[in-house]
């Protein structure tokens, strides 16, 4: 058994999906009546859970159904929008192959709800790798808190700091650095200049080995 862990967000770093949520938003927020330049959203909603960013839209002013009620909305939009489109990002199947052959836990912290991470697994056909996901439900306090990451790495019976958060979103590189994990940035979402709070950072699984990970881990 590898003595590091492998904590994985899911959207911008599974899958690409970004680009579909961004049309998704688009949409939602058009309903809405609101609208939001791509420096904003970079800031305040990438990586945050949706009742968040949603609280900060309306300012406080709704209530927890109704907060969940239009996350709902938001995201089935996005499914009907990214369906026939999904792909896992490239080099993610034999990245995982290797983890599983050297005995390496790894799993999945994600904002996402569970309707998006089975829609995802799904359709990639990559549920059998991930028998440990934590989603949206699992946590009280979204990211840039720590929970998720800390939640993470207690059910893989992993120290924080043997675990490697692999993130594309800023508020995902502050969570997976506040529960004192290393963390690998993936640009899906943010340029190599915008992740400079990561450890290492990829384009993409063919990027990354099992010998840049014990290194990580390794690094004091």
């Amino acid at each position: 058994m590898a003595d590091f862990a492998i904590l994985f967000d899911m959207d911008g770093v599974i899958v690409d999906s970004n680009p579909f949520h961004k049309l998704a938003l688009d949409i939602f927020l058009g309903n809405k009546g609101f609208y939001m330049t791509e420096e904003e959203r970079k800031t305040r909603l990438y990586g945050r859970a949706n009742k968040d960013w949603i609280n900060d839209l309306y300012h406080g002013k709704l209530n927890e159904e109704e907060l969940l009620n239009l996350g709902r909305e938001k995201e089935a939009i996005w499914r009907e929008l990214y369906q026939h489109d999904i792909q896992p990002v490239n080099g993610l199947k034999e990245f995982l192959d290797t983890l599983v052959q050297a005995k390496v836990r790894f799993c999945i912290g994600t904002s996402a709800p569970v309707e998006n991470v089975d829609f995802t697994l799904d359709k990639i056909g990559f549920a059998h790798y991930f028998s440990t996901v934590l989603h949206q439900a699992h946590v009280k306090v979204g990211k840039p808190h720590p929970e998720i990451y800390i939640n993470c790495a207690k059910t893989l019976g992993m120290k924080p700091e043997n675990c490697i958060v692999i993130e594309d979103s800023l508020a995902g590189v502050m969570a997976g650095k506040a529960a004192g994990c290393k963390v690998v940035g993936i640009t899906t979402t943010h340029t190599v200049a915008e992740l400079h709070n990561t450890d290492y950072n990829i384009k993409d699984f063919n990027d990354l080995s099992l010998a840049i990970c014990n290194k990580l881990v390794a690094a004091v």
